[in-house]
């Protein structure tokens, strides 16, 4: 369905009940031919799966249309249904032991495993001089985040993170109408999920739990040293897969890791921001094992120019924003979405960045935002192009991903047990540039993480 590229052509009813019809994303990177490809224009690339069980078979069936030649996953019963749609695929469950026997029949990886190994598998990759797609949170922590960026440039690789959305029509309009000036100055953002709840009577996974005591046998279809890690060895427990391992800290990034490389970029792209200045946090309880259940995370940002600072607020555990006074009376506030508020107006989304601007006086008033970003052939297609030498550097590269992953990673630490009591008298001051919190030393220390022996990034 062809969107266009419009914000007054929802009614603020039609828009929060449900009735419209868009997607989450834009890339404003500069269009340059990057011609690192080895394939030409209409070569198959060759692509390698590293956990395909997921959202890495989504991934690979997006990709349906190059050469598949090996998948990867710890677990064959999870990702036999991948195995089956792709019987010539060589099969693995160590994605080293791939790479290594097979990285010269290879062009690209793709890599969707849980977070905690993101960084391990793509650095792997890279190293070898492979272009690589990894799924969103890039990394699991700051650190990792900062160090596969700069792998990334130094190889000269096509990259590309796994943030669909950011492809779609509907935020090159949001960030074309923002640079319109149709909402003035901004000031202050809001971004919220329901994550990890479902609703307000179910959830998408489990936080706010201890550990399992219960030992049961590892499943023989599954490598359980291998899905660990560079993890803390412990027993297996379904409790933490497939899935579920979102909700651990140990494994995942919690809500804030799982939704806010979608929900951060558009606002980033619109507003132009980078690093914060500062970050601080509160939530429901939390201990050593998973995250809280509900948590909000203040981001303080620079000036940008003309542009003023920006006060971005991160909620989660279906905790939401105040109503904004310009809503119809009646009207809900999305369980998902986000909101950016500016002295003439504001836009807010939902779940699917369905944006639309209010008051509607103020939409009927402005019309539409002229059209001055480039189109995106689709988040895919970009980095296949890109990969062959055929387009320009993907939207969510990882000079663009990295940064964004930083911004996002840098919440959860405001969330550690072990400062909070600090944390309730002041927020982190972040310096970027020294990759430091310069006023509580004790929070560097989860900028980064300590990895089980026999495992190293770099």
């Amino acid at each position: 369905m062809k969107i266009k590229p419009s914000l007054r052509t929802l009614s603020r009813r039609q828009f929060l009940g449900g009735t419209a019809i868009g997607a989450l994303g834009i890339t404003i990177l500069p269009k340059h031919v990057l011609g690192l490809g080895t394939k030409g224009p209409n070569e198959k690339l060759n692509i390698a799966g590293i956990g395909i069980g997921g959202q890495g078979g989504s991934d690979i069936n997006n990709m349906a249309s190059e050469n598949i030649v090996a998948l990867c996953d710890v677990d064959w019963r999870h990702a036999s249904g991948l195995f089956k749609k792709f019987p010539k695929a060589k099969q693995f469950k160590d994605y080293r032991k791939m790479l290594d026997e097979i990285h010269s029949e290879v062009d690209g990886v793709v890599v969707a495993t849980p977070d905690h190994l993101h960084a391990f598998a793509s650095m792997y990759a890279i190293k070898l001089g492979k272009h690589v797609y990894c799924e969103k949170p890039l990394t699991h922590s700051v650190w990792e985040a900062r160090e596969l960026a700069k792998a990334a440039r130094e190889a000269k690789v096509v990259t590309q993170m796994g943030n669909q959305g950011q492809a779609s029509e509907a935020t090159r309009v949001l960030c074309e109408t923002v640079w319109d000036g149709a909402i003035g100055p901004v000031r202050e953002a809001h971004i919220w999920t329901d994550r990890p709840s479902n609703g307000l009577f179910a959830e998408y996974w489990p936080q706010g739990v201890t550990r399992p005591t219960e030992t049961p046998p590892v499943p023989s279809t599954m490598d359980w040293d291998m899905w660990i890690g560079p993890a803390p060895m412990r027993p297996f427990n379904p409790a933490y897969t497939p899935f579920k391992w979102r909700g651990w800290w140990d494994f995942g990034t919690g809500a804030l890791g799982d939704i806010g490389c979608h929900t951060f970029d558009p606002v980033f792209r619109a507003l132009k921001l980078g690093a914060p200045l500062s970050v601080e946090a509160t939530s429901s309880r939390v201990n050593e094992e998973t995250y809280p259940l509900a948590s909000m995370v203040t981001y303080h940002f620079p000036a940008r120019g003309e542009q003023p600072p920006v006060k971005l607020t991160w909620y989660d555990g279906n905790l939401r924003p105040p109503r904004p006074p310009e809503m119809d009376d009646g009207a809900e506030v999305p369980t998902t979405g986000s909101m950016i508020v500016g002295d003439k107006g504001t836009l807010i989304s939902d779940k699917r960045g369905r944006w639309v601007l209010i008051p509607e006086s103020r939409a009927e008033a402005y019309g539409r935002p002229p059209k001055k970003i480039d189109r995106s052939p689709g988040h895919y297609i970009e980095w296949i192009n890109a990969c062959k030498g055929n387009g320009p550097k993907p939207g969510s590269n990882f000079d663009w991903a990295g940064p964004l992953t930083e911004a996002v990673l840098l919440g959860n630490i405001a969330l550690r047990v072990k400062l909070r009591g600090e944390l309730a008298k002041h927020k982190l001051m972040w310096d970027s540039e020294k990759f430091a919190f310069t006023n509580l030393p004790e929070a560097n220390q989860y900028l980064r993480r300590e990895y089980r022996e026999g495992w190293k990034l770099v």
